[in-house]
Order: C-alpha cells, then structure tokens, then sequence
C-alpha cells in the first residue's frame, strides 16, 4: 500500500510541475511578445517541416543536421549575414573581469536601448492593412557603404531591404508603412537598430517604434516614432546642421585625420555638457543644439561630425555599470575606442580617448549588435599631456596613425598663428545660459513650476499612489508631470506591468478596492516635458 502511495504522489507532483512550467511559459509570452513571435515562428516551421518530403520530420532534420530556427542567422541573431561576419576581426568579450566604474565618471551614462511595442493581430486586421496601409518609401534606389555603415553590411540582404526601407519612410516621416519583404518581428527589431545606430543625422527619430505581427510571427506594419523636432523638421535641419558645421569647418582644414579627431572631441567637450535631463538626450541634435546631452547624444554627435569629415565612426553600445554608448573610430587602418562623455568630466581629458579593447576591458563592454563592429586593437593615438616639451624632436615623432605628433609645440596650427593661446582652436559659440537658466527657460515654455515635475520613477510612483488613493474609487482622473526622458520608464512600466508594484497595490489595498483599470493620454507641454492624464476606474 505504502508503495502504490508513494507513485501515486509521485504522479501527482509530476502533473502539478508540468502544469507549473507551462503556466510559467504562459506568463513570460504574455510578457514579451518577440518571445512569443518567436516561439511562432518555431511552430510554423515545424507545421512546415512536418508536411514536407522526408517523412514525418519534413525538412527539419537535413543530412543529420538541425536547421537555424525560422528568422535566426547561424549566429543566433536575427537577421545577421553570418557570411559577412566571416573575416571580420572579431571583439572578444572580456571574461571574468567585472567592470569597475571610476568615481570620476560614475553616473555619466543614460544610453537608452531600443524599445519595441508588439502587437499581435489576427488575419482579418491582416488583411485590412495590406489594403489600405502603403509601402512608403522602399528605398529601392539607395546604396550604404560598408565602411561607412557596418551596421548595414551585418545584415542578411532581405533585412537590406527593409532597413533601406525604414531608412527612407523615416526620411521623409512616413511613420507606418507595410514591409516590402516578408521579415519576423524578430528580424525587424534588429533591423531598426541598425539603421539607429548607422545614422546619426536622423536626429528625429525615436529609439522606439511599434511592430504589428501575425501569430506566424510575421510582421505585417511597422509605425516608427519621431520626437518633437519632426514637428519642424526644416528650421530643426538648419539649426543642426550649422551646429556640427562649425566645428567640422575648420577641422577640415587640418592636416590629417589624427589632429581632425583630437579636435572634434574637444570641441564636442567645449560645446556640450552633461544632462541626464536633457530633452532629446538620445539624439545628437541634444548635443550640438541643445548643450546638453547623455553618453548616447556625445556619441551620436561625434559619429556624425566625424561622418562629415570621412572617417568612419561607428556608435557603439554596451555595459559600463549601467547602459552605456561610446564610438569606435578608425585611423589608418586600425580602430580605436572613444568615450567623449567620460572624457568631458570636470578636468577634460583624454582618459578614454582612442584606446583599444582591452584597455576598455575592465570598464566598457559592448552589447547587442556592437559585438559584431570591428576589434579595437591600436592604441596610443592621443595627444601628450599638457606640458611636454616640444621642439623639433616633438615634430619628428610619429603616433600609431602615422602622423607627426605635434600636440607639444605651443603653436600646432600654423594657418591660425595668433589663437594658439586656446588650448581647443573653435569658432565663437555664443554665450550658453547655465543649467539653472535653461531649466526655468524650459519650465516657462511649458507653463509649469518645478515643484509639479516628477523627475524619478520613485518620485512618479509616490505621486500616483498619493493621488490615487485621493480621487478616490468609481470613474476618476488625476495628472502627472515628468520630463520628456523619463517617458519611455513610465511607458515600459505599464507595458510591463511594473507599475502595479510601484504604486497600484499599495493604493489599492488601502482604498479597499478590488477592481481598477486604467487607461493613460500624454500631452507634450514642450520644454522637454509631458503631462500624464491617468483615467483610473476602481470600486
């Protein structure tokens, strides 16, 4: 009896844990849509493989071999050319080494990872796109060099096609638009974030967009996202482009791709500073429009000024104690890490300027599809420290980049003989107001006082309990203020759920109410901020 008792209990928790998993599996799908297109796409292939020619098991077994998943490269990301990757020199990611932040620097991070918002449709709404949504602009008649746009050259050439295809709907804000080839909602957020991360001059575009996708996982629209300079995109243009063109103006006329580098990262120091609340701050045009900026807005920046000089710079993104971008920059053949934003720090200095990979090892660590940009493997391309004698024996020697070293002589620019006094020779830029100045500049744009803002999720996530708990149950309303850049957080908390534990329960669970739902609509205040309108129904 003991022993039938004991398989029985056996059975019995063997079907609780099954039951377990799959509520778990249940509970993540529902969380993450690329997961569950992804697990989709799986199905669909095995449906496939299993009405195919070989049996029961179709073509999913071939010669003893397993075949990639649907949408999956041989290199286990979406949409990558794993024949384009052949060759390349490869960054080996630093092992065992954990990533220490100088106290110097600490904080002085704020890149923000793409964010996608999937939808799953069904094949009548299907259908009703492909009749009344367009292809905008395919992009069928442009061309991105290799050299220029690593991120580009990653791709399969039917990802091609749809990143020239968002490359061209984003240029002329056509914001949804059906793919003009069959790719996974998968492959589309790989493909977005490469053409993000290869041009720097589409300053308007959000790091966000939204995919629309079949239960097969295939995405039938795409609707990207534009920040406020899209509203006036022309004056937006001008303002950004006379910005980078009066630093690159007169980097042209130096002598060598060294110097012209040394000198538009000094000028990026001069002209920017940084601001984790800066508007924008994920765009270059937060940088060299604005003043302020992020890691992502300095290295978004100095890609672009450093594109409109003909060296290739590529945006690079990772790990550094939080997320974190910096660019690689290539000079002679070799490539070299640069981080403008822990360079521009109280002292400016040239701590992380053009260094290799393992010199980064212990505090950089690149993510996502930086992995797959070239080995950083030069090194000792910056300038001398102040100081340092010069003379002729300083104008003889030559850097790793081949050009003569004359970061010593008191007068490295000959064509400007009586600017040598500045440590940084850059054109006039007029007086900036201080951070102070510009935030009530801001406040007053948007008709707000600074007590009503929200600058952190803890302190939204106090607000909204507070006010919550004060509107009381049935059909109510109560508003927020938070900056613009704190926007996708509270976005992805009420994506995610998070926002439940941040505030919700607690309230909840004091007002004694067992039922609420709630529906959010935004206002951009301008200024850089927005006001949230919570429309909350409990009881």
């Amino acid at each position: 009896m003991c022993g039938d008792m004991k398989v029985l209990k056996g059975i019995f928790f063997f079907i609780m844990g099954l039951i377990a998993a799959g509520c778990a599996v249940i509970l993540i799908c529902a969380l993450n849509p690329s997961l569950t297109a992804m697990l989709a796409e799986r199905v669909e292939s095995i449906n496939a493989a299993q009405s195919g020619q070989n049996g029961g098991l179709g073509g999913l077994f071939q010669d003893g071999e397993r075949q990639p998943d649907a949408g999956m490269s041989d290199t286990g990301q979406p949409g990558i050319n794993s024949d384009w990757l052949e060759g390349q020199s490869g960054y080996e990611q630093p092992e065992g080494t954990p990533v220490e932040i100088p106290d110097s620097v600490s904080g002085r991070m704020g890149y923000e990872p793409v964010q996608e918002e999937a939808q799953e449709i069904d094949d009548a709404e299907a259908d009703d796109l492909s009749e009344t949504e367009t292809l905008g602009d395919t992009g069928s008649n442009l061309t991105f060099d290799a050299e220029s746009y690593p991120y580009y050259a990653m791709l399969e050439p039917d990802m091609q096609q749809i990143y020239s295809q968002i490359y061209a709907n984003a240029m002329s804000l056509t914001a949804s638009f059906t793919p003009v080839t069959p790719v996974s909602v998968s492959q589309v957020k790989t493909v977005f974030e490469a053409v993000y991360n290869d041009h720097p001059e589409l300053f308007w575009l959000d790091t966000g967009y939204s995919c629309k996708y079949l239960r097969s996982g295939r995405c039938a629209e795409i609707t990207l996202k534009f920040n406020e300079t899209a509203d006036n995109l022309e004056e937006a243009g001008v303002a950004f482009r006379e910005a980078a063109g009066g630093i690159t103006a007169h980097a042209q006329t130096l002598e060598n791709a060294f110097e012209k580098e040394k000198y538009v990262h000094d000028a990026l120091m001069e002209l920017a500073e940084y601001d984790l609340a800066a508007p924008m701050n994920q765009s270059a045009y937060s940088a060299l429009v604005g003043g302020r900026s992020v890691c992502a807005g300095y290295a978004r920046a100095f890609q672009y000024m450093m594109q409109q000089l003909g060296i290739p710079c590529y945006y690079c993104t990772g790990y550094a104690g939080e997320d974190h971008a910096w660019n690689i920059v290539k000079l002679d053949g070799a490539y070299y890490n640069v981080d403008v934003t822990w360079d521009d720090t109280e002292d400016s200095n040239y701590n992380y300027f053009n260094k290799s990979d393992s010199e980064y090892a212990s505090t950089h660590r690149r993510t996502g599809l930086s992995v797959y940009l070239p080995a950083c493997e030069g090194g000792g391309t910056e300038p001398a420290p102040e100081g340092t004698a010069g003379g002729e024996e300083n104008a003889s020697d030559v850097t790793d980049t081949g050009a003569a070293d004359i970061s010593g002589l008191i007068n490295p620019n000959p064509i400007k003989p009586m600017e040598w006094q500045s440590k940084v020779v850059i054109d006039p830029v007029p007086p900036q107001p201080t951070a102070e100045e510009r935030m009530q500049e801001n406040l007053n744009k948007a008709g707000i006082t600074e007590d009503q803002v929200r600058d952190t999720m803890q302190e939204y996530y106090e607000d909204c309990e507070k006010l919550l708990k004060g509107v009381g149950k049935g059909d109510r309303q109560f508003v927020t203020v938070i900056p613009e850049s704190l926007w996708s957080s509270v976005e992805r908390a009420y994506n995610n759920g998070d926002y439940r534990k941040g505030y919700a329960e607690k309230a909840l669970k004091d007002m004694g109410a067992t039922d609420f739902v709630i529906q959010l609509q935004v206002e951009r205040l301008g200024g850089g901020y927005y006001r949230i309108y919570h429309n909350v129904y409990t009881e």
